[in-house]
């Protein structure tokens, strides 16, 4: 599978109260099970800087990544980026190929 890296900023108009958050969040999980079936969730981290939620999500399918984003996008009201990852340990390997 392949492993992607998408970078959340949430918009203001996101939720008008912080205890809203927790409901979106479910109906963003629920909306990624039901329309990405090909896309495991491994990793949620909040953060404090540029972006505030980072998602880590493995699939073998690009157009599911693309879907969840616009998930993101639309339920979330959040600004996103996708980045394709690649595990250190794999770079590493495929950097040591003749």
């Amino acid at each position: 599978m392949s492993m992607y890296v998408i970078l959340s900023r949430i918009t203001p108009p996101a939720f008008k109260d912080l205890k809203e958050c927790p409901t979106t969040v479910k109906k963003v999980d629920e909306a990624l099970k039901a329309e990405c079936p090909g896309l495991r969730s491994t990793l949620r981290l909040a953060t404090l800087g540029r972006y505030d939620v980072i998602d880590i999500v493995e699939t073998d399918d690009p157009a599911e990544v693309e879907r969840a984003s616009m998930i993101l996008r639309s339920i979330a009201q959040s600004e996103t980026e996708t980045l394709p990852a690649t595990p250190w340990a794999e770079f590493v390997r495929r950097l040591q190929r003749k």
